[in-house]
């Protein structure tokens, strides 16, 4: 890269390679994405309408009439959940899996997608089943407060996932193996000793099952934490390319950001839940639902007035996911100091995320700062710690 051109030169170059067939798509597939922020909650407001309207939680709840409330509670949430994703299928296969091959992101079977989303809805439907048990609960043990203490659940559910998904969930959609000695597993090993993470949690992981996008992570907390590195990223990528991205990643655990996340998600859950006893009469009433606040027939009310709420509140979290990604380039830059191959490997996220979106764009709806402007980034770090011979 000629030294000639400055740090903005640069970063526009490096986009520029992408050209512009390239970069036309990235644009396309990031509007499309916004376009299906809102339809989601049409989605939402389809899925309460049909289940009002046919009854189906009424006609499961009158069947367990009479038997342990939590059991009760239970098989409603649980049936609600499951119904929800029956209904939605044509959707979920459309937005995760056909428009991820339309866009070259992905190339796996349908007949794998199936099969995985089973897993992941098995699973969401019997922890999501468990934790509305205990939403219901506190909704008629607490009174007024029960929003508080419902946050409180929702912090303890955060921190066990923290804790059991990557030793347990993971595995059943991924095969992890320790990374094979060589100079990619050394370059990890590096970066784990500085995060404290031992050398037998370093893996690489098939995540090309799923995606051909670039990508590594640092997952859980305490005897969970580990590094995993997908194997499109070991197949496409330098080994400075690894080193940065995966310096990126340690930042995140380096820093503290799932404590973060830990703390302020758990708080919005408390907001959503206050705001969700405030407007779940008037939303129920426009959906013809007679449930009450603590009946689990009311669930599609919940749901509605939540997929609102999550839009709403959209830009706020990814203002704040925003801010630990920038914080975590600049780790990797400290720490690897390898802003050139962090750019590059930046810009081959660019085929998911177009680089160069409006102000206002990047605000309401980036998780991640731009591409371009994390190049910049790099460049202007390069510029200003220029490596010895250089």
């Amino acid at each position: 890269m000629s030294t000639t051109l400055t740090p903005a030169q640069q970063a526009a170059r490096l986009v520029d390679s992408l050209g512009p067939d390239a970069l036309a798509q990235a644009q396309a597939y990031t509007t499309g994405n916004h376009w299906l922020l809102l339809l989601n909650v049409g989605v939402s407001l389809l899925v309460a309408v049909v289940m009002v309207r046919l009854r189906l939680l009424d006609r499961i709840a009158a069947r367990m009439e009479g038997r342990r409330l939590s059991l009760s509670t239970f098989t409603v949430s649980a049936a609600f959940l499951l119904i929800s994703t029956i209904i939605t299928l044509p959707w979920t296969i459309y937005t995760d899996w056909y428009r991820e091959r339309s866009y070259g992101l992905s190339s796996q079977p349908l007949g794998d997608f199936l099969g995985q989303m089973a897993i992941g809805e098995l699973i969401g439907t019997v922890l999501g089943g468990l934790f509305l048990v205990g939403v219901y609960a506190l909704i008629r043990r607490t009174g007024q407060r029960w929003w508080l203490w419902s946050g409180g659940l929702a912090a303890v559910v955060t921190l066990l996932a923290l804790l059991a998904g990557p030793p347990l969930i993971e595995p059943l959609f991924n095969e992890y193996k320790p990374v094979p000695a060589g100079e990619v597993r050394t370059a990890l090993e590096e970066i784990a000793d500085d995060v404290g993470i031992p050398h037998d949690r370093i893996f690489m992981y098939d995540g090309s099952r799923q995606s051909d996008r670039f990508t590594a992570n640092v997952s859980g907390i305490g005897p969970s934490a580990r590094i995993a590195i997908s194997d499109v990223a070991l197949k496409q990528a330098s080994i400075a390319e690894v080193r940065a991205v995966t310096g990126h990643e340690a930042g995140h655990y380096k820093l503290g950001h799932v404590w973060r996340y830990a703390v302020i998600f758990p708080l919005l859950a408390m907001a959503f839940f206050f705001l969700l006893g405030r407007l779940f009469a008037p939303a129920a009433r426009l959906l013809g639902n007679d449930a009450r606040l603590d009946e689990p027939r009311g669930l599609p009310v919940f749901a509605v007035v939540g997929s609102v709420l999550g839009l709403l509140v959209t830009p706020l979290t990814n203002t704040l996911t925003r801010v630990g990604e920038t914080e975590s380039d600049q780790y990797s830059l400290m720490t690897v100091n390898e802003p050139d191959a962090l750019a590059t490997a930046l810009v081959k996220t660019a085929e998911y995320r177009y680089p160069r979106p409006s102000a206002l764009e990047e605000v309401l709806f980036y998780t991640h700062p731009s591409v371009e402007k994390r190049a910049l980034m790099a460049m202007e770090w390069k510029a200003a710690h220029p490596k010895a011979g250089e």
